[in-house]
């Protein structure tokens, strides 16, 4: 009998998967690039990566229940008169007015209160709900200038100067014109319903010298009351964290490639910038080097989702963190009630990204009416309340499990890494060794 070997199934091209195919269709019918807002969809080396030695012989743990574990920290202590205090080290980064609804932005405010913390205003400027609600508001002073004047300087709580963000470091934003409301286009001064793009670098200063300059100016305008913070995206976290220092930073806030944005190019988001983790150790070690460690405090974004993320970037160095993502998923995004809503739009709950469209079903990323009606902001406040307290409580159950009785007193030390990547990124040994690619004698 003659064997005969089975047919062998049709092999798809790894380099030409099934999503490159598409695209490459799309454009072709088009003529259009793509653009969507969240954040990068590869896998990337990221805090996972990175696990905590527990405590057990040469390190004595602390009881959860009998001893505390402080989670306060103050930002902008350098040179503000009036720097701010937080109860937890998790601060709501900034989401524009514009690109969610005025709930959300509402909703933020009122979860970032109840839980201790403070939100961020995000391109186009403050509504009188974000401020009523937020007890710490951070102001964000953009390229764009839309919606700045100077009664809300003076209003908030800190100003946020944003040079870049991770997921478009050396890109503008979008609004499309179907998110540009009536309100919306009177607080940026811009036509109703005609598309924007926000610019991608400052029109009044190019470069570190002129931003001490700003800062300089921003101070006098606030009487050196406000700490001023700068925003870098995380494309070259050395230099940037130490000229941002040096431009006079009360704050420097690091956004990794993970971090997420209303809307921009698919390919901007999936391939400019660094990731998060790969962020962290050189901007600490830039801080380090001017001396300024501790005393210009130090933001880490871009995919923080849990406790242990928060435990992670303090031990690497960071001050704090701050989310957005997170916090819409928090508050209702992507929620699989609208599945069927969500499946209309050609997408499924937990992947919809088109947030440039206006046409969330959860009410978030939208101004239309009555979708954002749907989102009720006392319920999404709470909620948001809730998932501060939780991440909170993870990052202290790991501090003292590690032995600390504060967030801040976690290490390098008390951490190994999983891959080769994880450790050469965060400077850390390979679990099992005392390793890592380019420590210093080996």
């Amino acid at each position: 009998m003659t064997y005969q070997n089975p047919p062998m199934p049709p092999r798809k091209s790894a380099t030409f998967d099934d999503h490159t195919l598409a695209e490459i269709r799309r454009a072709a019918a088009t003529g259009i690039y793509d653009i969507r807002g969240g954040g990068t969809k590869r896998k990337l080396p990221h805090l996972d990566d990175l696990l905590f030695l527990g405590a057990s012989m040469s390190r004595y743990p602390l009881e959860g229940y009998r001893e505390t574990c402080g989670t306060g920290v103050t930002l902008g202590t350098r040179f503000a008169k009036k720097p701010i205090a937080l109860k937890i080290p998790i601060t709501i980064a900034g989401m524009s007015f514009g690109s969610l609804s005025a709930n959300a932005k509402e909703a933020l405010g009122r979860g970032a209160s109840l839980a201790g913390t403070s939100t961020t205003t995000g391109d186009g400027g403050m509504t009188d709900e974000e401020r009523g609600h937020s007890e710490i508001l951070v102001y964000q002073y953009l390229p764009s200038r839309y919606g700045m004047n100077l009664r809300d300087l003076r209003r908030a709580d800190a100003i946020e100067v944003v040079v870049g963000q991770g997921a478009k470091p050396g890109g503008g934003g979008m609004l499309l014109g179907q998110k540009i409301s009536d309100r919306v286009a009177a607080m940026r001064d811009l036509p109703q319903g005609i598309d924007q793009r926000s610019a991608c670098r400052h029109p009044d200063w190019t470069g570190p010298d002129d931003l001490e300059i700003k800062i300089g100016e921003l101070r006098e305008i606030t009487d050196w009351e406000k700490p001023i913070y700068v925003k870098v995206g995380g494309a070259r976290p050395y230099y940037d964290t130490a000229l941002a220092a040096k431009a006079g930073a009360d704050v420097v806030v690091l956004d990794g490639m993970q971090g997420g944005t209303a809307a921009t190019q698919d390919v901007f988001i999936e391939h400019v910038g660094q990731p998060t983790l790969a962020c962290i150790r050189p901007a600490v070690q830039a801080l380090q080097d001017l001396g300024l460690h501790r005393s210009v405090q130090l933001v880490i974004s871009g995919g923080i989702r849990s406790g242990a993320d928060v435990a992670k970037a303090i031990a690497l160095g960071a001050d704090a963190v701050s989310i957005g993502t997170a916090a819409l998923v928090a508050i209702g995004d992507n929620d699989p009630a609208y599945e069927e809503e969500y499946r209309k739009l050609g997408s499924t709950a937990g992947a919809y990204d088109d947030w440039h469209e206006g046409r969330d079903p959860a009410g978030i990323t939208t101004q239309d009416p009555e979708l954002a009606a749907r989102l009720d902001p006392v319920r999404a406040g709470r909620k948001l309340a809730n998932y501060l307290k939780v991440m909170t409580l993870e990052a202290q159950t790991i501090a003292r499990a590690c032995g600390h009785n504060h967030l801040h007193n976690l290490e390098p030390e008390d951490l190994v890494a999983l891959t080769l990547e994880a450790a050469a990124m965060a400077r850390v040994p390979l679990a099992g060794t005392d390793w890592y690619p380019g420590k210093a004698g080996f």
